[in-house]
């Protein structure tokens, strides 16, 4: 495959933006991040805890897990013993536990003997890697096009294990090959821990490993690509996002808990659902596919295939449960970056390094509970302007006060709601806004632009 990208049409050039300061100044991510917020104002209020956590790699996670603790009895084993108890069985030859019961035990044995007992952040520790994988000699059954199995045959070839070591720690994650040309998709937090002076490798599926070098991050929408050798590199084929339904079924694959080509399959669960991932100050404003497919620590990074086997997103973050300060696993509730973003990113930082995110130029009233979102009054803004002199905003009539209620059509209900479906816009898109002012609606039109970066 010379290039992974369909031939429909072209692709937007532009990524999003990190909504925290408006033009243009550059955006600085902070914990009241807001559609160009304007940082330090005393009208904004710390930002709740997130309900979505990133997974980072060991060591550099700002949110760490304890670690996992054997439970003294199995719930299976409890049962067998309460009918023992109650229903004495007859006498049988005494058995083994069988291959099922001998894997689960290898396998327990495997995880905790391989440190994934010691997780921190929800990476697996990288000192030894997953346990090895006996593959039977012969080929395999075929299976019908369309099938998890057809599908996991042709994908995990082509998902990697990123490993990576440095100051902020060291951990697994995951990854796909993009193109040909060796470059490697993952989540910008898998790699952070690495920091400047820090070691970032690949291991294939056949157990070998090639040093990488990151070619571009970006902490707004959590995607960084890394470069290796291509040689026998096979690229993903990469489907449109926006053509994905709710109720589609998908396959992941990855490295949870450092266990490499690791496939498991659910169906999309939910469409652009505003995720805001991260610690304060660097957050990621994510406008989300959301898949009930099992996505644990360690798949960060890792695609997300449809039915054809093409990835319509990157997986990134897992939901908790509310009140709970840590991720244990999967619930069932996982986040994906959708594909167009991917792509208008992605080429991005492989051409200069660095992507484009655009903006609206208005700074946003976090203390509003009301629906929609509101552009502060200029009296609350820092330097008394809430709308940017010559802005898109300004251009279209925007004023300040005014509350947005509707992008495209589309209601919104509140302020990260509109931050997330700005962000998944490109620079020089056009959009509607419908805002409410004086008690009237009215349309307005305007044009995206680029943040200025610093």
């Amino acid at each position: 495959m010379s290039s992974p990208h369909h031939a429909e049409g072209p692709r937007p050039q532009d990524a999003p933006t990190e909504p925290t300061q408006p033009v243009p100044a550059a955006p600085e991510p902070r914990a009241a991040a807001s559609v160009d917020e304007q940082p330090g104002a005393s009208h904004t209020q710390p930002m709740p805890r997130s309900p979505y956590l990133p997974f980072d790699s060991l060591g550099g996670d700002r949110q760490q897990t304890p670690s996992p603790q054997p439970h003294p009895a199995h719930p299976v084993a409890q049962q067998q013993a309460g009918q023992h108890l109650t229903t004495p069985q007859p006498q049988r030859p005494r058995r083994g536990p069988g291959w099922g019961g001998a894997l689960a035990l290898a396998l327990v044995a495997a995880l905790v003997a391989g440190g994934v007992g010691g997780l921190v952040g929800g990476l697996a520790d990288d000192d030894g890697g997953g346990p090895t994988i006996v593959q039977r000699e012969g080929g395999s059954a075929e299976r019908p096009d369309g099938s998890v199995a057809a599908i996991a045959a042709d994908a995990v070839p082509s998902v990697v294990t990123v490993r990576v070591s440095g100051g902020g720690g060291s951990g697994t994650g995951s990854g796909w090959v993009y193109d040909d040309r060796g470059h490697i998709v993952t989540n910008n937090h898998v790699v952070d821990a690495a920091g400047d002076d820090g070691r970032v490798s690949i291991e294939l599926t056949d157990g070998s490993r090639r040093d990488a070098k990151v070619v571009g991050k970006d902490s707004s929408y959590d995607l960084a690509v890394l470069k290796v050798d291509p040689t026998d590199l096979d690229p993903l084929d990469i489907g449109r996002s926006g053509d994905v339904a709710v109720g589609d079924e998908v396959v992941a694959v990855g490295s949870p808990l450092g266990l490499g080509s690791t496939v498991t399959a659910g169906i999309v669960s939910a469409l652009e659902r505003p995720v805001t991932a991260g610690e304060a100050g660097d957050e990621s404003f994510i406008s989300a596919v959301q898949t009930d497919a099992a996505i644990n620590p360690g798949n960060s990074g890792g695609p997300l295939l449809n039915g054809d086997g093409d990835v319509i997103g990157v997986n990134t973050a897992i939901a908790q449960v509310p009140g709970q300060q840590q991720a244990s696993g999967s619930i069932g509730v996982g986040f994906a970056i959708p594909s167009d973003v991917v792509v208008r990113t992605v080429d991005q930082l492989i051409a200069t390094g660095r992507a484009q995110h655009p903006i609206i130029g208005v700074s946003l009233d976090r203390r509003w509970d009301g629906e929609g979102a509101k552009v502060l009054e200029d009296d609350a803004a820092q330097g008394g302007r809430a709308v940017v002199p010559d802005g898109p905003a300004d251009k279209a009539g925007i004023e300040a006060g005014d509350v947005i209620t509707e992008l495209d059509g589309r209601r919104i209900t509140d302020l990260d709601q509109l931050i997330t479906r700005i962000r998944a816009k490109a620079v020089g898109d056009k959009v509607t806004l419908t805002i409410r002012r004086d008690g009237k609606e009215q349309e307005l039109t305007m044009t995206l632009e680029a943040a200025e970066e610093s």
